[in-house]
């Protein structure tokens, strides 16, 4: 009797192992279909890529699809890691089986809940034959924790702490389920968000959540703020509080205007603090900066009142988000970059730094706090890579909406154009010709000066001057280049060219060349490209004015002519010809 009490209880003592074992493990659970032949049919798909795809009917009749089991730890890094590489749903969670009923994947794998292990074979034990044998009954295997009713599960909840229900409400916000204040009362917007949850698990969707479910919810919250290692940063040089994900990111250097957060890994997020002394007019200009930097798209919607901007970037490669504020003569902000594989990430960070922003007291970054050398102050905007046009040129203003006349060889093949490095500008037509362009800014101009036509006769040896911009952008405003109007046709008799005397450099094609009197007599062509014709240093070409009149007449454009005659004081042709002459950019 002796021996079948033991054989009995070494049973029972397998069979509490078994359970132990089962209530340790954890499953990523990826889905959940309302139907067999859907959950079949996603089971299948995800068994192409995962070993351990296992597929149970779930207690709200739902069918669930998980990837196990691990043990607790193993399976929170194995959420963890396939959310980070994006194989799973974002909103894929742990769970301890218990919602579990038959199994449905693998096929012909079909069983009960894997609540329990299967037994050990029996021991072989000697039991003597008895008509009776009395033993005392080895203690039943406890069952598995069933969930709550509405009505136990209303209970459970009314006994949350305030910080309790905040931290389920944080949860579901995390998870985008809920959107409105953090302040653990559960109204409709909470019930609702709930349901929300509820369904998108599988679960019936009553609107309150069960303990398991909670639990499940929080702990879920709670390893992704841990994988992202969120925490609240109080910079007191650039005078800002915010919360960054200081697992991805960390402190990297000051380069005024800008707090630099290099990404911990190789492609991995950047994140950038602004902070500045400055009103309204150093807002909007850092409005127009920043748009000039290789880390924000050309494409992506924008926004600027008086007081604040918005800036969202976006291309193949590249996506980024930059707010700036101005407060008190001191202007704020942060710029977040990320590529298109990390939107997820990006979107919940993203999503932490716009609620928790905010300035600390009266103090700006420094601008004198790190000495900078002229070259990185002409290439770099505070470390950070310009856009770069792939040529630049010179135009000029001919009329009062901003039209402006160019070289058809500055515009042609450009993916966009813009004036000044600001205004977005078409191609309104470019003549073969002639070698002109005429462009449209996106938006209508006030020039500071349109040309005047020369209607007067044109004399040979006279001083003429051109306005370029020589440099590119390296300068704010254009070069004027003297010299002397020499023939009023080409080297071999052209007519509708002048030729001059004077020595240019490539930037200053386009520009437009003027009389003493500040009359545009033509505009500045590019030269010509023919290896195997040099033309000596000091010999340039300008198409001549009557041959652009004529040009745009044919289209009906109206060129504005001057009948002055007094030279112009040097101070007065020069504000003349830099408040008519643009910087032509084309982009790729």
């Amino acid at each position: 009797m002796l021996r079948a009490t033991l054989g009995i209880w070494m049973m029972a003592a397998t069979l509490w192992a078994g359970m132990a074992a089962a209530q340790q493990q954890s499953w990523v659970q990826v889905e959940a279909q309302p139907t067999l032949a859907e959950a079949q049919e996603r089971a299948s798909a995800y068994a192409a890529a995962f070993p351990d795809v296992v597929g149970y009917l779930l207690g709200s009749r739902w069918y669930g699809i998980a990837l196990g089991p691990y043990a607790p730890e193993e399976a929170a890094q194995r959420l963890a890691d396939l959310r980070r590489e994006n194989l799973i749903p974002a909103d894929s969670y742990l769970t301890d089986g218990t919602n579990f009923r038959d199994q449905f994947w693998p096929v012909g794998g079909a069983q009960a809940a894997p609540l329990a292990t299967p037994l050990a074979p029996d021991l072989p034990v000697e039991v003597a034959p008895l008509p009776e044998l009395s033993v005392e009954a080895a203690p039943e295997a406890p069952a598995p924790p069933a969930d709550e009713t509405l009505a136990e599960a209303r209970r459970s909840e009314a006994a949350l702490s305030l910080e309790d229900r905040q931290e389920l409400q944080r949860a579901l916000q995390w998870d985008g389920y809920y959107t409105a204040a953090i302040d653990g009362a559960f109204g409709p917007g909470t019930r609702n968000s709930m349901a929300d949850y509820q369904t998108a698990m599988g679960l019936e969707p009553t609107g309150v959540l069960t303990t398991i479910q909670r639990d499940m919810l929080v702990a879920n919250w709670r390893a992704d703020l841990a994988e992202y290692g969120f925490e609240t940063v109080s910079e007191t040089e650039s005078g800002i509080e915010i919360t960054l994900p200081l697992a991805l990111v960390q402190f990297d250097h000051y380069e005024p205007p800008f707090v630099h957060y290099a990404p911990k890994a190789p492609g991995g997020m950047q994140v950038i603090l602004i902070s500045q002394p400055g009103d309204t007019a150093a807002l909007y200009g850092l409005y127009d900066v920043l748009q000039t930097l290789t880390i924000i798209p050309q494409d992506g919607a924008r926004s600027r009142s008086e007081r604040s901007f918005e800036i969202n970037g976006t291309s193949a490669t590249t996506r980024s988000y930059a707010f700036a504020e101005t407060r008190a003569g001191l202007v704020k902000g942060y710029l977040l970059v990320w590529s298109p594989d990390q939107q997820d990430q990006a979107a919940r960070v993203l999503a932490q730094m716009q609620s928790s922003f905010r300035a600390l007291g009266n103090r700006a970054l420094d601008p004198g706090m790190v000495a900078m050398t002229d070259a990185a102050r002409r290439g770099l905007l505070a470390g950070l890579d310009v856009r770069r046009p792939k040529l630049s040129a010179s135009g000029f203003y001919v009329d009062a909406t901003g039209r402006v006349l160019t070289t058809a060889a500055t515009v042609a093949n450009c993916g966009r154009i813009t004036l000044d490095g600001l205004t977005e500008a078409r191609v309104d037509f470019a003549d073969t010709t002639t070698g002109t362009a005429l462009l449209t800014p996106a938006t209508p101009l006030s020039p500071p000066a349109v040309a005047g036509f020369q209607t007067t006769p044109d004399r040979v040896g006279s001083q003429i001057a051109v306005a370029g911009y020589t440099y590119g952008d390296s300068l704010p405003a254009p070069v004027i280049t003297f010299g002397l109007l020499e023939e009023l046709q080409g080297l071999n008799g052209e007519a509708g060219v002048k030729r001059l005397g004077i020595t240019t450099l490539p930037g200053d094609a386009g520009g437009p060349v003027l009389d003493g009197t500040g009359a545009v007599l033509g505009m500045l062509m590019p030269r010509d490209a023919d290896p195997a014709r040099v033309l000596p240093e000091g010999v340039e070409f300008a198409a001549s004015a009557s041959s652009l009149q004529q040009m745009l007449g044919a289209r009906g454009i109206a060129l504005s002519e001057t009948t002055a005659t007094g030279a112009l004081a040097p101070e007065d042709l020069t504000r003349k010809a830099t408040g008519m002459t643009v910087l032509v950019s084309c982009w790729e």
